[in-house]
Order: C-alpha cells, then sequence, then structure tokens
C-alpha cells in the first residue's frame, strides 16, 4: 500500500474540542426549555450545519429554533473556550511534524465552519502544517456521504486509494470508506460497532500511535 496523503477530521480529532460543544448545546437547550441537547450530539458527530439543521427539526420538532439555539451554544462555546482552552488531542502535534518532515501531502476534512475552523487551529498552532482543507460549509452533502474526502482528495491531487483518513466517529469513518480512502478511527464520544470496525484500516487509541504505524508502512 503506497500513502502519498494523510487527511484529518478536526474537532474530537485533532482537538480536544467535542465535550466542549456537548455542555454547549446542553446549557444552550436548558436556556430554551430543550431538555438534554447534549445528548443528541451522538447522532450529529460529523453533520454540516445543514444537515444539523434537518435532524434537530425531525428528532426534536418541526419548529426547532435553529438560529437562536446556534447563536447561544457559540457564545456558551466561546466562554468556556476562553477560560479552559481548546486542547489538541495527543499526539496531534507529533503526528503532524512527523508526516510533515516524511514528506506526505497533508488534508483537512472538517464539517466546522471555515470562520470557526481556521481560527481554531491557527490558535492552536497547526494550520500552517495543512496542505489543503475542506470545510462544512463548502460541501452539499456532508458526512457520512462521501463528497468531503473526495474534495479534499481533488485539491491534494492524489487517489483516494494513496491516502488515510483519521476520524473519530461513525460518519467520518463511513465518509472516508465510501471515498475509497483508508480510514483510521481513534475514538473519541462513539465506540466503534463491530460494522464500523469493519470499514477501518485500523483503529488506535491516540494519534501518537500512527507514527509506528506509518513507519510500518514506509
Amino acid at each position: 500500500m503506497t500513502i502519498e496523503a494523510l487527511i484529518f477530521d478536526m474537532d474530537g480529532l485533532l482537538l480536544d474540542s467535542e465535550r466542549i460543544v456537548q455542555r454547549s448545546w446542553e446549557s444552550a437547550g436548558n436556556e430554551l426549555g430543550i431538555l438534554h441537547m447534549g445528548e443528541r450530539i451522538y447522532h450529529t458527530l460529523g453533520m454540516n450545519a445543514a444537515s444539523r439543521r434537518e435532524y434537530f427539526a425531525g428528532a426534536v420538532c418541526a419548529d426547532f429554533p435553529h438560529e437562536e439555539f446556534t447563536q447561544r451554544t457559540r457564545q456558551y462555546f466561546y466562554e468556556i473556550v476562553e477560560k479552559e482552552g481548546l486542547p489538541l488531542k495527543t499526539g496531534a502535534k507529533e503526528l503532524l511534524s512527523y508526516a510533515k518532515k516524511e514528506g506526505y501531502k497533508l488534508g483537512l476534512a472538517t464539517s466546522s465552519r471555515k470562520e470557526y475552523a481556521k481560527k481554531a487551529l491557527e490558535n492552536s498552532g497547526v494550520f500552517a502544517y495543512f496542505d489543503g482543507a475542506v470545510f462544512g460549509d463548502m460541501v452539499s452533502r456532508s458526512k457520512p456521504e462521501p463528497e468531503i474526502y473526495q474534495k479534499a482528495c481533488e485539491q491534494l491531487q492524489v487517489f483516494p486509494q494513496n491516502s488515510i483518513a483519521f476520524e473519530d466517529a461513525p460518519g467520518g469513518i463511513r465518509s472516508a470508506h465510501a471515498a475509497g480512502l483508508h480510514p483510521i478511527m481513534i475514538p473519541d464520544l462513539v465506540q466503534p460497532t463491530e460494522e464500523i470496525r469493519a470499514l477501518t484500516y485500523r483503529c488506535l487509541k491516540n494519534l501518537a500511535e500512527a507514527v509506528p504505524l506509518l513507519r510500518e508502512l514506509k
């Protein structure tokens, strides 16, 4: 197997952000009188804003106050980040540094908006590692559809079969697999089922474990 590119999800994979998002959803939901919104994150991991809007309208209520909920969750999210920071996940910088040094093309495939994602990665000191980036507001069909990974490969000018996708959630694994990449899962909030394991090339505990794996593949 010849690997030329590594393509990364962001939230819950590079950045330890999913739990902060979950807390902000819970707080915003409570303010709006909608209980247990924090639990909804398990159903929306990997979705972009348009897909989440559809999910909330169907699963919560048809007139779900999406704009108000989004505004409040962002407020809570940034308040938490300002107080506690937004740390990188274990091994993130180590892997990115190693991969860059070894000449891999590095891509980003995140369902988050460009404005938020770029700022978050710049603040964490890792955005400059990437040779290409596809954001959630650049695709019409979010994960688990393959579009985001197809675009990421096009950006990097690599074939999917020569690329590894790093993901933390089932939707991302399905997306990468459908696009023809080799998915590696590093679980965050959700553990893989047998179905998801069957779609992965490997399942690792953290990003640091990917460095010896890449050495094996050389």
